[in-house]
């Protein structure tokens, strides 16, 4: 039970054994379509494991040996996703107050299994002992940049389920900036066919359709994760400049652009028809996105006058309620008046104290740990460095509710991993940036900090690189970790 990321708040190991058999059955009370979406995730992954049938009995009569129960009991000390789980030689029981939390404590138990063998193919087993556990903060994400390079649904999917596995619960899809616009708008269409045509020196572009984005929400959904779409405004925007003139002040279409400069676009906000643009965005965002969250970037405006950015971002915010989300944006909103439901996502910690006095929440992203584009070291064939080197340590040894003297616990919404993909081309480059630093985080957004030091994190990831080598993840084996 050593090897757990992320941590759980209270373990007690009892140094026995359970193993599958071939007669074991998934036992799930109540038998609920979430309940039951829940126990066949679990039957999967033990199948592929074992090629035992492993059958799901619903709302089973008692229990029996050698058998996996799942259960929902109403315990609202777990809240909306935390769980118990016990484990002895006779079987395996995960209660939880929520489908969301028997899914975390499905992950805890794939992580307890021991893995395969080449003497042992179907065997599998897993230490016994008890587990109590919460997560410490709800927002526990992962942003990935799908606009400065394109990524396909399955690389999408694939990252999905690597997030599952640490128990992130967001996903931030970075969907239009200077370089690339990918998700289509049915009532501005050459945002997608033109605007989408653009990346970084050209090489990976595309866009998803809506009934492609459609599919990347419901594959999240079915793993408790919820999708938060960003379109950036009102800078960061020279794709969509690209694809309609009428968006610039001088009513002249831009070039597609393929470098990594940031600061010189923005839209005409003098004009109307860009605020007309903006709700049918985000009317029809919303319509896709069942979460209540939509990202409205709001960083690194430079182009933009100041006074016009305030009012804009005010006017965006009443569009985003408007369509029934609450508002994300990056820590520059903060400077701005916004709603004590907005939220202000930090990366250099400039504005977080102004969005608290204002009664929001904040998103902790800083560069210096949580930007897993940042190279590790000089070395490090991808990634930028402009907010410093970021080993696996730098990623791990901090602490959210002491990162701002004027952020308190109380204020912090949650935690989020940046990946930026100026450099990035591949599902490979992605896991190589993320891997091992994303694990990182994850303990970091739901362990509780008492329990965490950084000598317990390196032992443990070093078990999981074992693994992620045996499922083929391309991932850095930096040198702080002593790898098995």
């Amino acid at each position: 039970m050593n090897h757990l990321i992320p941590l759980p708040a209270s373990l007690l190991p009892t140094q026995l054994e359970f193993q599958l058999g071939p007669d074991t059955q998934i036992l799930v009370a109540p038998a609920t379509p979430e309940t039951l979406r829940v126990s066949e995730f679990l039957a999967a992954a033990l199948r592929r494991a074992t090629d035992y049938a492993l059958p799901i009995v619903p709302d089973p009569p008692a229990h029996a040996r050698d058998q996996i129960f799942l259960t929902l009991h109403d315990d609202s000390t777990l809240g909306a996703e935390g769980y118990e789980l016990n484990l002895t030689p006779d079987g395996v029981f995960l209660r939880a107050q929520t489908p969301a939390g028997l899914f975390y404590g499905i992950q805890t138990l794939l992580q307890l299994g021991a893995p395969l063998s080449a003497q042992e193919p179907k065997t599998w087993r897993a230490a016994t002992g008890s587990i109590r556990d919460v997560p410490r903060f709800a927002w526990r994400g992962a942003m990935l940049d799908v606009a400065r390079h394109f990524f396909s649904v399955q690389d999408i999917k694939r990252y999905i389920d690597w997030l599952a596995a640490y128990k992130l619960n967001r996903l931030h899809l970075h969907l239009s900036d200077d370089q690339g616009w990918r998700i289509e708008i049915k009532t501005w269409d050459k945002l997608a066919t033109i605007g989408g045509s653009g990346s970084v020196g050209g090489k990976k572009s595309g866009y998803y359709t809506q009934d492609e984005y459609r599919e990347l929400v419901a594959y999240a959904a079915e793993r408790f994760i919820v999708i938060v779409p960003e379109i950036d405004t009102p800078g960061h925007t020279n794709a969509a400049l690209a694809a309609y003139p009428e968006l610039n002040c001088d009513g002249v279409a831009r070039e597609l652009y393929t470098g990594i400069e940031v600061g010189f676009s923005s839209l005409c906000l003098d004009k109307e028809i860009t605020y007309q643009f903006l709700e049918d965005v985000i009317r029809e965002l919303a319509a896709l996105t069942p979460g209540e969250f939509i990202h409205i970037g709001g960083d690194e405006a430079h182009a933009t006058d100041k006074t016009a950015y305030t009012q804009f971002i005010a006017r965006v915010e009443t569009i985003v309620e408007k369509y029934g989300k609450r508002m994300v944006g990056w820590e520059e909103i903060g400077q701005t008046k916004i709603s004590a439901r907005a939220i202000a996502q930090l990366w250099r910690g400039e504005y977080g104290a102004q969005a608290i006095q204002q009664g929001a929440q904040v998103i902790l992203s800083p560069g210096k740990h949580a930007y897993l584009d940042m190279q590790y070291n000089e070395q490090s064939p991808l990634g930028l460095h402009w907010a410093g080197y970021v080993e696996a340590q730098d990623a791990y040894a901090w602490d959210p509710a002491t990162f701002s003297a004027d952020i308190g616990e109380s204020n912090i919404l949650g935690v989020e991993a940046a990946l930026w993909s100026e450099t990035l081309l591949t599902f490979d480059d992605i896991t190589f940036m993320a891997f091992p630093r994303l694990t990182a985080i994850a303990e970091i957004a739901w362990s509780p900090q008492a329990a965490r030091n950084w000598e317990s994190y390196r032992q443990r990831v070093a078990a999981h690189g074992a693994r992620w080598q045996a499922l083929g993840l391309h991932f850095y084996r930096s040198p702080q970790i002593d790898w098995e």
